[in-house]
């Protein structure tokens, strides 16, 4: 994530606490974090502070080619690497006061285009794909000198880079005799990935695997023993601390756990292609599990949930689908950590990195499941819903979405989340961040239209509820007292949702945003061809559909329908139900 921070220092999200009331609930953090981040980001700080990671990043020599084999001179097109940010700005620097959102560059700088050139390299060596590989590589190292300009100022970005050049290296054959341009492009960095590993540790997301994932690969290209077993020994660490063994990822992201996954995926593939040791400890199995989670929470046409923190993330995707096609994904994962298909036999990702075809994954036996932060249940014609439980809550929640539930119906996200927009919103747009991460982004109550918890930082929240698992469902209690307890059944295809609320409040939302569609207001509710939902409750109320937001994709927020009822005091007990066509839905 641009500007992660475990305590919201990023100074691209403007806190609304201050004074002692943001001291105090940022201290709040501090101890639901636990002592193991908090020392890692002081550790991360005493650093910066010493002047010790600014030593490791020193300016060097910038790498010049050719990097891959047997390519000549090849003429440069410039490109724009830079964006509004500084391309002179050391890297520790160019995330101080940003002033845009780096998410877009960031993918460029991921050298996507590289992997394709490489594979159709591969297919037409007579071509001029490797030559215009080559000019990319070229033109990025140029342009992007070490330690200078945004390309260098993630370690995670630094370590996704690696291992997208070290794969173009491995589907061209030379990733076991790296030319010297090459050889120093990822010497390069691994420096950059080992010079704020305290910093990615501190923040329990895909930052620490993905980080030691890099290394483990730069050491194995190298042949530095040292970092491959650094990168090995880190990653195994991070396996088993931030995936669950029921496979849940410690980032509560669908989306997010497809990028771990592929992270995962490519460090394996590179152990197997060289023949290293095993990563040891439970990362065989918890890959497995993890591999297992993304396949029950995945949509036929692959398509994921936008609960929870949404960059749109496709990395290594050798199969071309894009971020909204997790299937590629999946494919690779299970012929890896499975042994199996899961249902993609003629993959052509799998086909470049050699991945025979396997057995069919058996499908699930369980209609109903639950993982940590989960409850998963599936319903008649290919309907599934999952509730986001925070059971248990041991790690930050990036949006404000528990007890956030999503409905689809085959491949129609019926009921769904706003999903994220931009980390950092266009000039007038600030509302996004708030509307889509806030209470009102997600299929929840709020109470007393407050947030359920108060923002300290672009990924922190403060006062996190208490969060309790009950049977079908989930409760919660905010630091105000209130209580939410949502309880989920579904009967064929009829779905529906028991919300009990309890605590000092005077008047509350419950809102339910909807897919796009033709919705009529009925007496009690909405209705179009894909569903009809209505609503009772225990007291009067008004219901209301209302023009919403949502963001499709990374970027970008459009209107969208949502159904919101408000009550009062003294209301305690809601009903939704949801009533789908009669038959299979596929799309």
């Amino acid at each position: 994530m641009p500007g992660d921070t475990i305590l919201g220092e990023a100074r691209h999200s403007k806190t609304i606490l201050p004074g002692w009331r943001g001291w105090w609930l940022r201290a709040d953090a501090a101890w639901r974090l636990g002592p193991r981040p908090i020392a890692f980001f002081a550790w991360h700080r005493l650093r910066l502070a010493a002047g010790i990671t600014r030593y490791a990043l020193q300016d060097r020599p910038t790498p010049h080619g050719p990097f891959l084999p047997e390519v000549g001179a090849v003429p440069i097109a410039p490109r724009d690497w830079h964006g509004p940010f500084d391309a002179k700005a050391h890297a520790l620097d160019v995330l101080a006061r940003p002033g845009a959102d780096i998410r877009g560059l960031w993918e460029a700088h991921r050298l996507a285009p590289l992997l394709t050139l490489a594979q159709a390299a591969a297919r037409d060596p007579e071509g001029a794909h490797l030559n215009q590989a080559e000019a990319l590589l070229a033109d990025w190292a140029a342009a992007n000198p070490p330690f200078r300009g945004p390309g260098w100022a993630c370690a995670q970005e630094a370590a996704l880079r690696a291992m997208g050049i070290s794969l173009a290296l491995a589907l061209l054959g030379a990733d076991r005799r790296l030319s010297p341009g090459a050889r120093d492009l990822l010497a390069l960095h691994a420096r950059r990935i080992r010079a704020t590993r305290a910093y990615g540790a501190a923040q329990d997301n895909n930052h620490p695997i993905s980080e030691a994932a890099g290394l483990f690969v730069c050491g194995l290209l190298l042949g530095r023993a040292r970092d491959q077993r650094a990168g090995a020994r880190g990653l195994a660490r991070a396996v088993a601390r931030l995936v669950s063994p029921c496979g849940a990822f410690a980032q509560a992201s669908p989306a997010y756990h497809r990028l771990m996954l592929d992270v995962l995926a490519i460090a394996e593939w590179f152990r197997r292609r060289h023949g290293a040791p095993g990563f040891g400890g439970a990362f065989a199995v918890r890959a497995a599990a993890a591999t297992q989670w993304l396949g029950r929470i995945m949509a036929p046409n692959g398509a994921l949930p936008r609960i929870g923190p949404c960059d749109d993330s496709a990395f290594a995707d050798l199969s071309g689908l894009g971020p909204g096609d997790a299937r590629a994904s999946l494919e690779r994962a299970s012929r890896l950590f499975l042994g199996a298909s899961a249902g993609l036999p003629d993959d052509p990702g799998c086909r470049a990195l050699g991945l025979t075809n396997a057995p069919a994954t058996p499908a699930p036996q369980a209609t109903h499941w639950r993982s940590a932060g989960w409850f998963g249940l599936g319903g008649a014609g290919g309907a599934r819903g999952v509730l986001r439980t925070g059971v248990p809550l041991r790690f930050r929640p990036g949006q404000a979405d528990l007890l956030h539930f999503d409905l689809w119906d085959g491949n129609e996200n019926l009921l769904r989340d706003g999903g994220s927009g931009a980390y950092l919103p266009p000039p007038g747009l600030d509302w996004w961040q708030g509307m889509l991460a806030g209470g009102a982004g997600h299929n929840l109550i709020t109470f007393d239209d407050a947030e359920p918890m108060p923002r300290l930082g672009p990924f922190l929240f403060g006062r996190w509820p208490r969060c309790r698992a009950i049977p079908d469902g989930a409760k919660t209690r905010d630091w105000r007292g209130n209580r939410h307890a949502r309880r989920v059944e579904c009967r064929g295809r009829l779905w529906r949702v028991e919300d009990q609320v309890g605590g000092d409040f005077r008047r509350l939302a419950l809102r339910w945003r909807l897919c796009p569609g033709d919705w009529q207001r009925i007496a009690d509710g909405v209705e179009s061809a894909k569903a009809r939902i209505t609503l009772a409750a225990d007291a009067p109320f008004s219901l209301e559909l209302i023009r919403g937001w949502e963001s499709p994709a990374y970027g970008q927020v459009d209107p969208a329908p949502v159904l919101e009822l408000r009550a009062q005091r003294p209301v305690r007990r809601i009903f939704t139900e949801i009533a789908l066509p009669a038959g299979m839905r596929v799309g």
